[in-house]
């Protein structure tokens, strides 16, 4: 999934509106506490980070900073649209020297191509260029020009050299775009901090993604899922040290004629996913887990996502059709 600053302007607009995974809070009202309010307050923050608002609740003030800040850093080396960072350079050198954190993300998610048959597939952003979903110059390529692309395309092209941290690519040409696992590694390492300052409650909304640290004064954390496409609330995830990310073709895409090109696109084929699902969730242990399988599952379709649950452990996923 890969964001710009015209997608953030969209993102802003839904999330005002409560769209996607949204925070509920009404159980505070509906369940008088029992000791003093103050002893249950949380404090909120929220701070546009990877192309989407971020959103924390905490009952300790130093939390948000402690998220904003390692999201922060993670995006300065993973961003495609950041030109000084790692990927930006990998992408126009074709071989580079990475840091530890970029070097096992880039392994995660070669994991993740080969558990998912290539349904997850970091090596699609010439694809998106194609399809204009990089810069917001959206197009319909003709057949040729897909199939050109596609010989770019497969994360088995990329090379790792363990021992110095390189990665390589085999083919000019090809670049790879961390926008659909990046999200989730930052959410990882932004709780990990957290417990490293021995903070035990918070909840992240990551525009969209959520990790719920811990629980909600003795409670677990409410989460609200809307319709991919209605406004409604169709479901509540109750969620405690667990991850939920959602993948849909309502995020970004664009219409020709009645027809709807979202930007998730199948890297196999070079269009994008038409697998029968209009929305995903996926819950898992890590956040890094539920991003990546939240749109391998929106590519692969539902039958095929019930064989991929079981090579995870503790993994639920919820599909709209």
């Amino acid at each position: 999934m890969a964001f710009s600053a015209k997608t953030r302007k969209f993102l802003v607009a839904f999330l005002i509106s409560g769209w996607s995974i949204a925070l509920i809070y009404s159980a505070l009202r509906a369940h008088p506490p029992k000791f003093p309010l103050k002893a249950k307050r949380l404090y909120h923050d929220n701070r546009l980070l990877m192309g989407t608002f971020w959103q924390v609740s905490s009952p300790n003030k130093q939390a948000s900073g402690i998220v904003f800040s390692e999201a922060s850093s993670i995006e300065q080396l993973l961003s495609k649209y950041i030109p000084a960072s790692e990927i930006s350079r990998l992408n126009r050198l074709g071989k580079l020297k990475v840091s530890a954190d970029t070097f096992y993300i880039i392994k995660k998610s070669l994991e993740f191509y080969r558990q998912t048959q290539g349904a997850f597939d970091i090596t699609v952003a010439p694809l998106v260029d194609l399809w204009g979903f990089t810069g917001q110059n959206f197009q319909k390529p003709g057949a040729d020009k897909i199939r050109a692309v596609l010989e770019l395309v497969g994360s088995d092209k990329i090379i790792l050299h363990e021992k110095d941290n390189v990665v390589e690519f085999k083919l000019p040409g090809m670049k790879i775009d961390l926008g659909a696992i990046a999200k989730g590694f930052a959410l990882d390492c932004a709780v990990k901090k957290l417990k490293e300052n021995n903070i035990a409650s918070c909840l992240i909304n990551a525009g969209g993604q959520v990790y719920a640290l811990g629980d909600n004064f003795g409670q677990s954390w409410k989460i609200a899922i809307q319709g991919a496409r209605k406004p409604e609330i169709t479901g509540i995830l109750k969620l405690k040290n667990k991850s939920a990310s959602t993948s849909g073709d309502y995020q970004q895409y664009f219409l020709r004629g009645n027809k709807r090109y979202g930007h998730i696109l199948n890297p196999k084929t070079g269009y994008p996913a038409e697998s029968g699902i209009s929305s995903v969730t996926v819950i898992a242990d890590s956040a890094l887990e539920a991003d990546a399988l939240s749109t391998s599952v929106f590519v692969l379709g539902k039958e095929k996502a019930k064989a991929l649950a079981m090579k995870f452990n503790n993994l639920e996923i919820k599909i709209t059709e």
